[in-house]
Parts: C-alpha cells; sequence; structure tokens
C-alpha cells in the first residue's frame, strides 16, 4: 500500500521508531523529546496516519507489533484542543479518521503474525472505543469482524474475538440470531484459543446487553460448559483459569442462566477445587466461581443439595494449605513483616470465602456442614486441621452471628484450649477467634464470659514467641473496647503487669507497639478506674516521647506514635485533674516531636493531630495557647485537593497499581486514578476540625471564617469521597456554634455568616447524590438552624428548602416504586436482596432527618413556614394513605410539628389531619401509633377551643390504644404511654366538649404507669398531682396503685426536677390523706425500688 505522506515525513517517521525502540538511552531520550516536542505537539494527525501505516506495511512482525503498540498508547493521549479535551484519534479530522481506519482493517486482515495481530487487534479496539464514545459509526469494523472470525487462520479468530471483548458495543445492536451464530462457531472451534476468547468477549457481550435481552443467549451455555470439560480433561491450567475467569462475570451478570445446570456447575467446579494437579490459581477462581452465586443467587445456593456442604469442605481443606515448608512455624515466628500480602495462597482463600458464605447463606445453611467438621478438626494430630477449624470460627461469626450468639458455651469450649496448645500457630488462631468474637458478639462476651476470655488470653501474653504474644494483646483489644469499666476493672492488675513486661523486657518492637495499642484501648474503656496505674505507665511513656528525634531511627517512629496515641487516651481517661502539670508537659513533648516531623512517610504526623485532639478535650481553654502550632498542619490536610490522574497508558497504571492507597475506576478504556490516602487523611482532618469547635467553641472563632470558606463549605461538594462531604456537614453546625457563643445569637456577624452559608446548604441539599449522605446534608441544615434560632430563615430561604424538599421526595417515591416493581418480578430475576434492604434503611434515615428538618423549621418559625409548606400537601396526601408504613409515619411527623407550633392557625388544615389522626391510633405500626396519640395531645394543649370537640372524640380511641395486644412490651410501650399522656392532656388542657370527665378519669388511671418516654411523662404525672390535690376520687380510691405509679416513675427517671418534686410532694400528701402504709406496699415492690422509696418517703 503506498503511503499517504511525503516520503520525508515518512522517512522521519521511521527514523523516530527506531529512536523509540534503541537500546542506547541518550538515543531513546532524543526520540521521546522528539515525539512530544515535534510530533505530538505540531503533527499529530501525520503522526497517527503514518503509524497506522507502519502498522499495516511496515518491516518485520516486531515493527508492527511495536508501531501497533505505540498508536495504541499515543491515540488514548488527551490533548486539549479549543478549550476541550480529546483524545488525540477522535480530535482528527473526518478524513484523517476515516484513512486510519481503513488502514488499520487492512493491516489486522492480512498480518500473518499471531503476535503483531494482537497487538494490531488492540489498536482496532482503541479506536472503535473512542468512536463508540463519541457515537461515530464504524460500518465497515463489524463485517471485518465477522469474516475474521470465520477465517481459516485460528489466529484471526481469535484475534476478531479479542476486538469484541474490548468494544462489546458494537455487536449489541445486531440480530439476535446472527451474533447467537458467530459465538457458537467461536464456542466451537478446534483451537483452544479461539474457543477461550470467545467465552471472554461472549462475557463482555453479555454484560453491555440489556437484562431483558440476556435471556435469548441462556442456550449457548451448554456449549460454554463443554469448553471448560475439555479445558479440564487437558489439564490445562492456564486455559482453565482464563475461561472460569469469564464465567464468573456471567455468575455476576446473570445468575439464575445457570440454574437448570446449577447442581452440575457445583459438582464440575466442586473437583476442579480438589484437584491439586491444576495451579493453586485455577483451583481459586473455580472456588471464587461458586462462591460468586452466593453473592448474586443464595436462594438457589441454600436450595442446591450439595452446594453447601461441598463448599465448605473445599474451604476448610484449603484453609489446611499453610506452612507447608515451616512445619514448626520457626520461619513465620521470626519475620517482622506482619504485613505480607498472602491474598494469592490458598488458605486466605478459603478463609475469604467461608466468611462470604457465612454472610451471604447466613448460619442456617452454613453452621451444620462447617460443625460436622470442627470438633474433628480441633482434636486433629495435625496442626494444620486445628488452625483452620478456629480460622473458620472467625470467618464464619459474623454471618452466623443469630445463630451462634446461643452457643457461645460450646464453640468456646472448642476454642479455649486452642490458646495452650503446643503449636504457636493454633495458638495464634485461637487469639484470633476470641478476638473476633469479641467483636461479632459484643455485649454477650463481654458480659457473660469477661473470665473465660481475660483468663485464657492473659496468660497467653507471657507465651515465648512474639507473634503470638503480638496477636494476644491485639485480641485484648477487640475484647476491651467493647468492655464496660465495671467489667475490666477486676482483671487491670493482671492486664497491665503483663502488658508492661512486654514494653519493658527486650521484646520486638512490633510487640511493644502492639502492647502500647492495648494499653490505650484498656485506658479509654477503663476511664477514671486507670488512674491507679498512671504512676507507673506515664514516666515510662515520656521516656519514648523525650528521645531526641534527631537520633530516632526510622524503625522506632511507629512506637513512638504509639506512645501518644497511649499517652493521650490515658489522659483523656483520668481527667484534666488527675494528669496536673504532666498536661503542659505532654503537649510540649507532642510540640517537638511535630517540630521533627519532615517526612510524609512519617506515621508520627497522622498520630500527632489524634493526639493534639484529644488534649484538646482533656485541657478545653487551657489548650489554647497551643492552637496555633496545631492548626496550620491540620488545614494544609483539611483543604487538600483530590490527587486524581487520567492514566493513559500501561505503564502508568502499572506504576500506580504498586502504590498503596489508590482507588482505580475504568472509565472509557483508561483509568482514573484517586488518591484515597489523601482523602483518608483530609476526612480525618475534619473530624478533628469538629472537635475543637465542639470543645473551644467561642475560642475557635478566628478559625471560622477561613474554615468554612476554604473547607466545609467546599467539602459539602467533594463528590470524591462520601466520608469528606459528611464530616463537612458535620462541621459547620459546631463553626456557627463558635460564631455564636463569641458574638452573640442576634449578632450582625453570625447572621452574615449564616445569609451566606445557608445558600450553600441548601444547593447541596438539591445536587447530594448518595441517598445516605444527604440525610447527613438534612441533619446538617436542621442542626444549623437550630443553632442560629428563632427567625433565621426569610421566606426565600424556606422556598429554596421546599424546593430541595421537594427534589429529594420524587426521588424517594422513584426509588420505592422501583422496589415495588423489583417485588414482583420472579425471586431469581430481583435485584440483591441484602442491598435492597440496605437502601430501604437509608431511605427511612432520609425521611427521619427530612422530618427532623421539618420540626426544626416549625419549631423555629412557627406560621411563617406554613405558605411554603403548603406545597408538599401533595405529597403529604399521598404518604398518609400509603400501604408503606414509613410513609405514613412521615406524614403523621408532619401533623404533629404543624398542630405543636402552629396552634390554632393548624385548623384550616383539619381536613387533612382529623381523619389520619384517628385512623393512626390503631394503626398496626406501634411507632405510628405513638406519632397519632403525640397529635392529639398537641392538638389538645396548642389548638384551642377549635380542636376541642375533635380531641374530645377521640378519647375513646386513645384508651383503646392502650389496650392493644402487647401494649407493655418494648416496641409498643411508647405508643401506650403517649395515648395515656394525650388522654391528660385533653383532660387539662382542652375538656370543654368532654362528657362525663369523671368517669374518664377514673378509667384513665389504668393507663398509668409512664416510665419510658419522658416527654410523655410530664404531662401525664403533672395531671396526677393535680387530681390529688384536687382530692378526686379517682385517685383516692385507688391510692396503692398511684402511689406504686408515682414510685416507678421516679426510679425510672422518665420525671425530674420541679414536676418529680411536685408529683413526689402530691404523693406524700396522698398517703397522709388515705392512711396508707408505705412499708407494708414496699413489701410488695421489687427489690430494685426500695431505694427509692427510702430516699423520697421515708
Amino acid at each position: 500500500m503506498a503511503s499517504q505522506l511525503p516520503p520525508d515525513v515518512v522517512a522521519a517517521l521511521q527514523q523516530l521508531l527506531q529512536g523509540l525502540a534503541s537500546a542506547d538511552n541518550s538515543i531513546r531520550s532524543s526520540a521521546e523529546q522528539s515525539l512530544n516536542d515535534d510530533w505530538l505537539a505540531t503533527r499529530s494527525e501525520m503522526l497517527l496516519s503514518g503509524l497506522a501505516e507502519q502498522v499495516s506495511a511496515g518491516g518485520d512482525a516486531n515493527s508492527r507489533s511495536f508501531s501497533a503498540v505505540l498508536f495504541r498508547r499515543l491515540a488514548s493521549k488527551t490533548q486539549t484542543k479549543k478549550d476541550e479535551p480529546q483524545e488525540l484519534y477522535i480530535a482528527c479530522s473526518p478524513t484523517v479518521k476515516s484513512y486510519i481506519r481503513s488502514t488499520l482493517l487492512q493491516g489486522f486482515a492480512q498480518e500473518t503474525d499471531n503476535t503483531a495481530r494482537k497487538k494490531i487487534g488492540d489498536a482496532v479496539a482503541e479506536v472503535a472505543r473512542q468512536l463508540a464514545d463519541a457515537d461515530e459509526p464504524w460500518p465497515e469494523l463489524l463485517g471485518a469482524l465477522f469474516q475474521a472470525s470465520k477465517s481459516p487462520n485460528a489466529s484471526h479468530r481469535e484475534g476478531a474475538f479479542r476486538i469484541f471483548t474490548t468494544t462489546p458495543g458494537i455487536i449489541e445492536k445486531q440480530h439476535g440470531e446472527l451474533v447467537k451464530e458467530v459465538f457458537l462457531q467461536g464456542f466451537n472451534d478446534p483451537d483452544q484459543k479461539v474457543r477461550i476468547a470467545a467465552m471472554e468477549a461472549f462475557s463482555a457481550f453479555f454484560r453491555s446487553i440489556k437484562k431483558s435481552q440476556q435471556k435469548l443467549y441462556y442456550g449457548l451455555l451448554t456449549s460454554i460448559m463443554n469448553i471448560l470439560g475439555s479445558l479440564r480433561a487437558q489439564q490445562d491450567s492456564e486455559g482453565l483459569s482464563q475461561a472460569l475467569m469469564a464465567l464468573i462475570d456471567l455468575a455476576e451478570i446473570s445468575p439464575v442462566m445457570f440454574k437448570p445446570v446449577f447442581n452440575d456447575v457445583v459438582k464440575f467446579s466442586i473437583e476442579i477445587v480438589q484437584d491439586k494437579d491444576l495451579s493453586d490459581q485455577t483451583r481459586q477462581n473455580a472456588l471464587e466461581f461458586l462462591a460468586t452465586f452466593a453473592d448474586t443467587a443464595p436462594n438457589t445456593c441454600r436450595k442446591d443439595p450439595n452446594y453447601t456442604h461441598d463448599m465448605v469442605t473445599q474451604c476448610l481443606s484449603l484453609m489446611t494449605d499453610i506452612g507447608m515448608d515451616d512445619e514448626d512455624a520457626s520461619e513465620w515466628n521470626e519475620t517482622d513483616d506482619l504485613d505480607v500480602d498472602e491474598s494469592d495462597l490458598n488458605h486466605v482463600a478459603g478463609e475469604q470465602c467461608m466468611d462470604r458464605l457465612a454472610n451471604r447463606l447466613g448460619g442456617s445453611a452454613v453452621l451444620a456442614p462447617t460443625f460436622q467438621w470442627l470438633p474433628r478438626m480441633m482434636t486433629s494430630s495435625q496442626w494444620r486441621d486445628r488452625h483452620a477449624a478456629l480460622m473458620a470460627i472467625s470467618a464464619i461469626s459474623e454471618g452466623c452471628r443469630d445463630m451462634m450468639e446461643g452457643e457461645l458455651d460450646k464453640i468456646l469450649d472448642l476454642v479455649v484450649p486452642a490458646l495452650s496448645d503446643p503449636h504457636p500457630r493454633v495458638r495464634w488462631a485461637g487469639c484470633n477467634a476470641l478476638g473476633q468474637m469479641s467483636t461479632d458478639f459484643a455485649g454477650t462476651m463481654q458480659e457473660k464470659y469477661h473470665q473465660v476470655v481475660l483468663s485464657s488470653i492473659i496468660p497467653v501474653l507471657e507465651c515465648p514467641e512474639p507473634r503470638v504474644q503480638s496477636h494476644a494483646a491485639a485480641a485484648l483489644v477487640n475484647f476491651c473496647e467493647e468492655a464496660e469499666k465495671e467489667i475490666l476493672e477486676p482483671y487491670l492488675d493482671e492486664l497491665l503487669k503483663r502488658l508492661l513486661d512486654l514494653l519493658t523486657r527486650d521484646s520486638k518492637r512490633y510487640v511493644q507497639e502492639q502492647a502500647l495499642s492495648t494499653i490505650a484501648t484498656i485506658a479509654d474503656s477503663a476511664e477514671q478506674a486507670f488512674g491507679r496505674y498512671y504512676d507507673h505507665l506515664m514516666p515510662l511513656l515520656f521516656r519514648v516521647l523525650n528521645q531526641p528525634q534527631d537520633t530516632q531511627i526510622k524503625e522506632n517512629r511507629l512506637l513512638c506514635a504509639k506512645a501518644m496515641e497511649c499517652a493521650t487516651l490515658i489522659a483523656l481517661a483520668v481527667g484534666r485533674e488527675r494528669l496536673g502539670p504532666d498536661a503542659v508537659s505532654l503537649v510540649q513533648a507532642l510540640g517537638r516531636i511535630q517540630q521533627s516531623v519532615t517526612d510524609p512517610d512519617d506515621p508520627q504526623g497522622s498520630y500527632l493531630l489524634h493526639c493534639w485532639g484529644r488534649m484538646c478535650r482533656v485541657m478545653g481553654n487551657d489548650f489554647l495557647p497551643y492552637l496555633p502550632a496545631v492548626m496550620p498542619p491540620l488545614l494544609e490536610l483539611a483543604s487538600a485537593k483530590a490527587d486524581v490522574q487520567l492514566l493513559d497508558d500501561e505503564e502508568q497504571l502499572a506504576n500506580i497499581e504498586q502504590e498503596d492507597g489508590w482507588e482505580l475506576l475504568p472509565v472509557r478504556g483508561k483509568y482514573i486514578g484517586i488518591k484515597t490516602s489523601t482523602l483518608d487523611d483530609k476526612y480525618m482532618a475534619i473530624e478533628l476540625l469538629v472537635i475543637y469547635a465542639q470543645q473551644l467553641e467561642a475560642a475557635f472563632e478566628p478559625y471560622v471564617l477561613t474554615v468554612l470558606k476554604d473547607i466545609a463549605i467546599p467539602g459539602l461538594r467533594f463528590f470524591f469521597n462520601d466520608a469528606v462531604r459528611v464530616a463537612s456537614a458535620k462541621l459547620i453546625p459546631q463553626l456557627l456554634n463558635s460564631m455564636k457563643k463569641a458574638h452573640g445569637p442576634q449578632s450582625p456577624a453570625l447572621a452574615e455568616v449564616w445569609q451566606a452559608t445557608v445558600i450553600k446548604i441548601l444547593e447541596d441539599l438539591a445536587q447530594e447524590p448518595a441517598v445516605d449522605t444527604l440525610a447527613e446534608m438534612y441533619q446538617c441544615f436542621y442542626e444549623s438552624v437550630e443553632v442560629v434560632g428563632q427567625n433565621c430563615l426569610s421566606q426565600e430561604t424556606m422556598a429554596a428548602f421546599i424546593n430541595a424538599a421537594e427534589n429529594s421526595l420524587q426521588e424517594y417515591q422513584a426509588r420505592h416504586e422501583h422496589r415495588l416493581a423489583e417485588a414482583q418480578k420472579p425471586e431469581e430475576e430481583r435485584e440483591d436482596s441484602d442491598e435492597m434492604l440496605y437502601a430501604i434503611e437509608d431511605d427511612q434515615t432520609l425521611l427521619a432527618d427530612m422530618n427532623k428538618a421539618f420540626h426544626t423549621i416549625f419549631k423555629n418559625q412557627s406560621v411563617s413556614f406554613l405558605p411554603q409548606w403548603e406545597r408538599l400537601i401533595p405529597f403529604y396526601v399521598k404518604f398518609i394513605n400509603s400501604a408503606d408504613s414509613t410513609q405514613r409515619h412521615w406524614a403523621l411527623c408532619i401533623i404533629d410539628d404543624v398542630l405543636e407550633f402552629c396552634g390554632p392557625e393548624a385548623w384550616k388544615y383539619q381536613a387533612h389531619f382529623t381523619g389520619p389522626l384517628v385512623q393512626g391510633l390503631a394503626d398496626k405500626t406501634p411507632a405510628n401509633r405513638q406519632a397519632a396519640a403525640y397529635g392529639i395531645g398537641v392538638a389538645a394543649k396548642n389548638g384551642g377551643p377549635a380542636f376541642a370537640e375533635f380531641v374530645a372524640h377521640t378519647i375513646r380511641q386513645l384508651f383503646e390504644a392502650t389496650q392493644m395486644p402487647k401494649a407493655r412490651h418494648e416496641d409498643h410501650v411508647y405508643a401506650t404511654e403517649n395515648a395515656c399522656a394525650s388522654i391528660a392532656k385533653i383532660l387539662h388542657f382542652n375538656n370543654s366538649k368532654v362528657q362525663d370527665v369523671q368517669t374518664i378519669v377514673n378509667h384513665w388511671i389504668g393507663t398509668l404507669p409512664v416510665v419510658n418516654d419522658d416527654e410523655a411523662a410530664p404531662y401525664a404525672y403533672g395531671f396526677l398531682a393535680e387530681l390529688i390535690e384536687q382530692k378526686n376520687p379517682a385517685v383516692l380510691s385507688a391510692a396503692p396503685q398511684v402511689f406504686d405509679y408515682v414510685v416507678q416513675a421516679v426510679d425510672a427517671e422518665t420525671i425530674q426536677g420541679q414536676t418529680a418534686e411536685r408529683v413526689i410532694a402530691s404523693a406524700k400528701n396522698l398517703v397522709a390523706m388515705t392512711g396508707l402504709n408505705i412499708q407494708q406496699l414496699a413489701t410488695q415492690m421489687p427489690a430494685e425500688r426500695l431505694q427509692t422509696i427510702r430516699r423520697h418517703f421515708a
């Protein structure tokens, strides 16, 4: 093919290619400079056209391969033209693009070298991707690929499918039967590489089409599975591994496709996992293939007769594949690197799979097959079996929590003996199991089994192996951070003695670091009880902190960081008074360390930020002199921009993949790299600013404007990281509070800052894409309004809020309707049930926070909010009549707020309110009965005469609400107590239309006590005191019960302060009036109430 370029250009390009491929560094560097400064900068179209020609008709196969690789890399480079970034190929003129396309296709069709053809195929795929993204056609490509898929040359056929894999969208719109025929030919191709390439292409194609189209291709599964059978027969590990990866994709996309042959799939894949002649990667891929069904089709897995039993068996078998060349664990114990990546090892694959099975299938499926093996494994003479059994308990305890919690005695009988096992790795695994169980069964483990756990782990701190010592200390962290100080206190002497021993003896550094972390956790949990160890520990920590920083070796930095953490947590535990002058010494030591931190990788830097935050909490305003030194690095971190890179080629991608702290997102054939470590630091810094603003209040005011402008407000739109947006939302109310405390609630300074801030908050309410984060934005709004106070919202601001609320409610309704439609589908076609439950939970939280926002506005704006709120009445009407209890609750809470804060003005909406309130009293959902009862109570209290007849007519239904089944059970008692209080409110505040008040009072006494709801109790007991003061016959005739109801409320502390004093005085008068024998009544009461009687009625 004759070149379209001038001969001198062709010659110059060939010289460039020779230079780029040169082994001589100077020649190559010169060529790279020419490529960037000349070709890319001034004649990029000639460059790509020339490379396409070299790909098609260059010298030898190596040259053509090199030209294809270079073309692909350069074609995807981004350049800015006319202020718009575009990739190099798509930015070319139509004529040049067309020429390149035809030249590449010609090169692909006529290439005879297999390697070169693959590289040319990759170049074709890159061009196809850019055209598809730009919605530009390439009609010749599909025909050329179909033709290549039928070529007599196997390499051609494979190349066609490789291009399909990269750009599946080009075949999406084609006729289904034609596509099926092409894939079927590929699956039955005589060449193995073609069959695997066809599988990979089909997987990519299947992912690209709509769910409704996928059923057309279910019939191809038999041919796909035949490919695996052939590979298995040939013991082709590499090919089998590739094929399984394609199957994993299909199982993720459409598990229902496998349903008719699922049992055969299970048996075949289990055989692969069992086959030790295959490579570990292949066996792990087979396990991953089956585990994917647990994620995507848990019900199918539960119903299969073999799946769970065989999966558990093979996971446990893989978990015994550990330490094969280190029988006595000497090599394992000597290593100082505890962060070795073992994710590609069989035992880790088995553990991770057990965790997934338990979490996805639950204890009812997983426990029986697991515990069929565990007792035998725990008594095995092989240490690897015992180790695997213990790690299995660690892996499944979270997912099987509900069923295992009742069997903890038996499980601990299996685990605890392992802590004295002769093999160190088994003791390590025993510590691991107890640590994991302490987290997964938090509360139960600490309250019921503290003696078993602590008396077993504490002695392990003295064992001879450093790794076991360290892991025992780590397990104690899990236990202690969930333990109450009363539980820990009896064990503190033994714990601290052993941990101090680890610190002071010649232990490995990582053991000392862990000992410090454990001591810090114990201090945090034990609080004041830790004070008696202060004099032993603090000098030791100061010794570490005061060592000369310039001579400190790099390896000791983490130890020093842990010492800082430990010292400041102890300071927080014992308090400012016990700390005494050491507080100043400690912050001075932190300051010296901060000045020495120059290396960005120095762990002391991030630890310091948290330590400063703790010292601020300990010292309060005494911390202010140190703030100028603390704030600059904190503000720098909190102000950090996202480190985002567009990765154009494989070399960049490979470099980033080698670094920790990056997340890679595929976008249009490239990757965007986001440095997550920077985002984590930013989030942490903003969280610390929240602490400073909370603790220092007015004293933090000098920083408020800078933090608002540069950190908090921009942070609300930091879409790279949800946690940063949430932390920024929590920061804003604290900053406003600092301004309020410094300048006063009516100050112009606060008003000016608030007006600018509320506009930004409302803008972000309208734009936030994540439902859980949107709830936090509503919280930011209502907490801010609460800080700024009465009448802080203009009509324009309230209108903007309603705009955002309308948008949120419309999107919520769309999600709700989608879930209803999803629920109507056959079970196997539904979306992941767990994800749906999480989505429902997020929406419930959102509606709750929206309600709190309405509540806060009504509280601070009263009737001025009504004109704007009326725009939401259509949503209210739909929600109050919904079959969904969450929506009804949302609407009932709105009614309550209007009635509570708008008083008689609420009567104009009575047509919308009265019926739902009465119906709500009989709602099956307790929270809705509670909201309805509360609403009637506030209508009686605040609604005035207009509501008198309505509230009088609700008394019968309120009594019925107190007599519902399970009325006093935990979930229902708040509804019951609110109904009791609302009857009291009607009788006290608004009884003009009530018939036969005395009869109602007689019955009302029986709806007491109110011992849970401290908002309802003051109204109920205030009315009761009034009845006693009036010597009402209802209380005089039931004096023993009334006295008991009062004692219960005082004991439960639901009435306090002046209300409690008045009620207690009334109860004493009742005793005097009726001659009650308190001592006799006390004998009939539970023992815990006797102290209350002695204290208040002796």
